[in-house]
């Protein structure tokens, strides 16, 4: 848990947004309530890392349409449900569409607190991964075309000799530009610069 965690509650019953508040800021949780989805619309997620308790049966929107609108506006956030009516079948849709937890009120509040803390690890490690991929991508962009023939064909697992006869260049050259791709990539080995140029090759699919 960090000082800038961020809790949100959507509820359209007021008693429930006080309690689930009052509890996540006893724990000292920062937390922000709102009484219907075009609400939190308009605040937008933070940078920061954040979890949403979200209501199943809301006025208009239900809470799994709402996951599903998040999820094409490719807004990331962890979602931990809770509901008077739940039942396995709904369950099994919002888990499998990414929900953390599904509680149904009356809920302990333990396991409220818990899935919120799991939440908040799952969206840590997702921003920190989405800042590990932007430095990736900007020390990619750094590289010339050339060096990046030459990381791509390294990285297929190609020689110097191999790599000089393909691009028809000479040997001391490629060394040339593969040790300014290491440089640039400030990859500490061949294996790890393998791993990067995964990581691009996926980040480029997504």
């Amino acid at each position: 848990m960090t000082d800038s965690d961020m809790v949100f509650v959507i509820d359209d019953d007021e008693s429930v947004r006080d309690a689930v508040t009052n509890l996540l800021e006893a724990v000292n949780l920062r937390a922000q309530a709102f009484a219907s989805t075009e609400e939190f619309f308009r605040r937008g997620r933070p940078e920061t890392s954040c979890c949403l308790v979200l209501d199943l049966q809301l006025p208009g929107t239900t809470g799994l349409q709402f996951q599903q609108s998040l999820r094409r506006a490719q807004i990331e956030v962890p979602i931990v449900f809770i509901t008077a009516y739940g039942d396995i079948p709904t369950a099994m849709r919002a888990v499998k569409a990414g929900a953390i937890e599904f509680l149904t009120k009356p809920f302990q509040k333990e396991d409220l607190l818990s899935a919120v803390y799991r939440g908040l690890e799952k969206d840590r490690a997702y921003l920190q991964n989405c800042a590990e991929n932007a430095t990736m991508q900007s020390r990619f962009a750094d590289l010339t075309n050339r060096e990046i023939e030459v990381m791509n064909l390294v990285t297929e697992g190609l020689s110097n000799k191999e790599i000089a006869w393909k691009l028809d260049l000479s040997e001391p050259t490629v060394k040339i530009h593969r040790s300014r791709v290491m440089q640039k990539m400030q990859a500490g080995s061949l294996p790890e610069l393998v791993r990067m140029a995964d990581r691009l090759r996926q980040t480029s699919r997504q």
